[in-house]
This record gives structure tokens, sequence and C-alpha cells, in this order.
């Protein structure tokens, strides 16, 4: 199963700030805390909790921020299934890194140790 362009450009074009929050609640309630989301997110992306602030502050898109974004050279280890695509499988590259960021919060979520969420 691959991507549309339209899912492609959906995901480009939505904001950092507007997924976030669902984020915190999908770790919180499952009893993980915001410094590990943080920890996951700058282990991914390279940005810290200062940064991130200030793309929800500045209401950036996923474009901008993985735009900006220092990939993890290990990032291309992120395999599975995630909102119903194989990760490995999705050509378009913004597509797939915010699919990577997706698995490691469902990861982190369902109480996966971190020393295998962050595959070093």
């Amino acid at each position: 199963m691959n991507t549309t362009p339209e899912h492609n450009e959906r995901i480009a074009q939505m904001t950092f700030g507007s997924v976030y929050p669902h984020y915190v609640t999908k770790v919180e309630k499952k009893g993980r805390t915001t410094d590990e989301l943080h920890q996951v997110i700058e282990w991914l992306t390279g940005f810290d909790e200062q940064q991130l602030k200030q793309f929800i502050d500045e209401k950036a898109t996923f474009k901008t921020v993985f735009a900006k974004a220092n990939l993890n050279p290990n990032a291309h280890l992120i395999k599975g299934v995630i909102c119903g695509y194989r990760i490995e499988d999705i050509e378009n590259t913004l597509t797939r890194q915010v699919r990577y960021l997706d698995k490691l919060i469902d990861e982190l979520a369902r109480g996966r140790k971190m020393e295998k969420i962050l595959r070093e």
C-alpha cells in the first residue's frame, strides 16, 4: 500500500503543534513521560524541547520541521506498520519521516524499552 499525493500533501501541511498534544496524551495515558517523548523526538530529529516549543509557537508544518531536522543516521532501522502503511515501503521521504516519528511514539506508548526504541 503506497501513499497518494493528496495524503503526502496533507501530512506536509499539517502543523507540528496540532499533533504534538496528541503525542503527549498518548504517551502519558500509557504511563510514559513527556521527558521520554522529548528524548525520542530529539533522537530522531535532533531538536530539543526548546526548539520543539519554537516550532509549536511558529505553527511550523511537518514539511518545515523535517526540512530543518538532522535525521538520526539509524532512522532507516525503524520498520513496521503504522497507520496502515509499511514504513519501509513509503516512497515519499517526508511522509516516511513523519511515520518514523509516529512509530517511535507508538513504541514508547506501548511500553517498549528506551534502548530498543532508540535503535543505537
